[in-house]
């Protein structure tokens, strides 16, 4: 995804690779509309060469030897001819519409359906809306790919050679010196297509970069007002856009150059032709029914000709969106369930980190040798500085991570063999920062269980202490909430998260600090939610106040990595020099935050699952 992959080239051996891959993905699917539109485009060619050659018969039958019995047969079959070939042109850009449409759908459900089993280290290393850009650029091109491939195949060479084979029997010698014109333009186009690969892979990767930047300056509008950045984005929006320009203008220069060099080697061989027909229908007398049957086809043999002769350089930058694409495709989850892996069963929750040890892939270990044990039904809390590896915790009973050794246990299960799934659905979780997505109020709460009722959604609102500012909504919980909640408070996206983690009823509850981004009053209402969501689950709550941890059943105190504390709120203020303890004195009232845990590695959110 980085700067790197736009000097890739697609030699010919990938080029058939990655066009056999779209036929065999494709060609079977859509086998019997496509054989339709094939009839059609057939159709048109036999229609196009029998105008062609029946402009013979007009002249010298019509208008040279005028034979009148003969004007009606002759216009009616020319009307029939122009009747089939409109029938079959719509039928051919209908058929072949429906099924360039549906191969976009299938491969945007396709690469979704990806998107979602790859893991957390994906996203971390992939901006999301230079993502975003780049799917929806290269996604057409496996349609554009098919296209050329069957519209070639299926109209424009049989167009050609039903033409090609009027003219010579319309007049062999002639004929030959017309087909001198194919060699010059194919040695053409084979050297504009190769200029042409490359300059469009570096096309889709600064339009991919354009429309990020773009996207992700509108969703931060907020931010970037607060710090007056508007110049700076300006400034670096322009950039982008010039270079995209450049590259565009670069584009069209060289996939244009095809149009004045087929025109002019065109001109020359229609121009010599005439000059050859002409002399010889003035010195020989001959009909000048041929010459006009053989000149009409030579100029709508000029149609199937140009399309042929830029076929190289559509199928070159189709390939290029094509395998742009599968690469993001071909992306092999880092972490999959285990061979027979087994559904997790959760009766109580207790969940029991033994020696786990943990690495982001970048071999610093983040976790060294952690154990300890939430037990079930109770609350543990988790204390410790930034970066100490707390929501790392997190991340892991989850499994978006998998660890370097230990084990995690859920009522006794390892969870390195069970299914994600399984596992993630007996967990409910509320992050620091809440999410919430597209669609209603209600929509948002039953994510965290679908097969939810309005009754349940409802209820679970109410213990969120949300039901109160959900109705006075516009339309109450039919309510659209904006691009991630914008239309909402802090304290009321939050207590949306809690309500959705109230409707999934998990045995299991993981709360990423919900109350250390809010005002006061927030905070309240969403401790009095956070209460209610809490009894009779097993819950891990990553701590920086003390007022959400001083109850707790048990807490864990970490400082690098390590456990290096745990007990109750009483015990824990009597071991001397004891960092539960400092951070205790240190806090001077029991509402203020204990710590900045800004910095601390990035915490998966909602809605990134595998």
């Amino acid at each position: 995804m980085n700067d790197q992959t736009k000097k890739k080239k697609i030699d010919p051996n990938e080029a058939r690779r990655v066009i056999g891959r779209v036929l065999n993905e494709n060609l079977r699917d859509h086998r019997s509309s496509y054989a339709i539109a094939i009839v059609a485009m057939l159709g048109v060619a036999c229609t196009t060469a029998f105008v062609a050659y029946i402009f013979k018969d007009v002249i010298n039958k019509i208008y040279y030897e005028r034979r009148e019995e003969l004007i009606i047969p002759i216009s009616v079959g020319i009307l029939f001819a122009f009747v089939i070939r409109g029938v079959a042109t719509y039928t051919q850009s209908v058929v072949m519409a429906k099924i360039g449409n549906n191969i976009i759908a299938r491969y945007q459900h396709r690469i979704f359906d990806h998107l979602m089993k790859l893991g957390l280290d994906f996203y971390h290393d992939t901006r999301s809306a230079q993502l975003a850009a780049r799917i929806n650029q290269n996604v057409a091109g496996v349609r554009e790919l098919m296209d050329i491939t069957v519209t070639t195949i299926g109209k424009d060479i049989p167009t050609l050679v039903a033409l090609v084979s009027t003219m010579v029997i319309l007049d062999p010698l002639l004929s030959l010196f017309a087909l001198l014109i194919g060699p010059p333009v194919i040695l053409t186009v084979r050297y504009l297509a190769k200029r042409l690969r490359s300059i469009h892979r570096e096309s889709v990767q600064v339009n991919s970069h354009l429309l990020g930047a773009m996207q992700e300056a509108t969703q931060g509008i907020a931010i970037v007002k607060a710090f007056t950045m508007e110049d700076q984005l300006r400034n670096k929006i322009s950039q982008l856009i010039r270079r995209a320009e450049e590259r565009a203008n670069k584009i069209a220069r060289v996939s244009e150059r095809t149009t004045p060099i087929t025109e002019l080697i065109a001109g020359i061989a229609i121009g010599s032709m005439i000059i050859y027909t002409g002399y010889r229908a003035v010195n020989n007398m001959e009909p000048p029914g041929a010459m006009f049957g053989f000149m009409t086809a030579v100029l709508l043999a000029y149609d199937p000709v140009r399309r042929l002769a830029r076929v190289q350089v559509g199928l070159e930058r189709s390939l290029v969106n094509a395998r742009m694409f599968f690469e993001i495709l071909d992306i092999e989850p880092r972490q999959a369930d285990s061979i027979g892996a087994v559904p997790i069963t959760v009766p109580t929750g207790e969940v029991q980190f033994d020696n786990v040890r943990f690495s982001y892939g970048n071999e610093i270990p983040v976790l060294h040798g952690i154990s300890f044990k939430a037990e079930a039904g109770k609350t543990t809390a988790i204390i410790g500085a930034s970066g100490a590896g707390k929501s790392t915790l997190i991340g892991l009973v989850q499994r978006f991570y998998d660890i370097d050794s230990g084990r995690i246990l859920i009522d006794g299960q390892d969870i390195a063999y069970v299914s994600k799934k399984s596992l993630r659905q007996s967990i409910a979780y509320v992050s620091q920062q809440p999410y919430l997505f597209e669609g209603t109020i209600a929509d948002n709460i039953r994510y965290g269980r679908p097969d939810a009722t309005d009754e349940e959604v409802i209820e679970a609102a109410k213990l969120a202490n949300a039901d109160e500012f959900i109705r006075q909504q516009p339309q109450s919980y039919g309510t659209e909430v904006g691009e991630n909640g914008v239309t909402l408070s802090g304290g009321q996206r939050q207590r949306l998260s809690i309500a959705r983690a109230i409707v999934r009823n998990a045995a299991i509850l993981l709360l990423d600090e919900a109350t250390s981004a809010l005002d006061n009053e927030s905070e309240k209402r969403v401790q009095q939610a956070l209460e209610h969501v809490m009894q009779g689950r097993t819950t891990i709550v990553i701590a920086h106040r003390l007022s959400t941890i001083v109850n707790a059943d048990h807490i864990v105190v970490m400082e690098a990595g390590r456990v290096v504390e745990e007990g109750v709120h009483e015990t824990l203020l009597d071991v001397p020099n004891g960092i539960y303890a400092r951070f205790y004195q240190l806090q001077g009232k029991e509402e203020s935050p204990i710590i900045d845990d800004s910095q601390e590695q990035p915490t998966p959110v909602t809605g990134t699952a595998e």
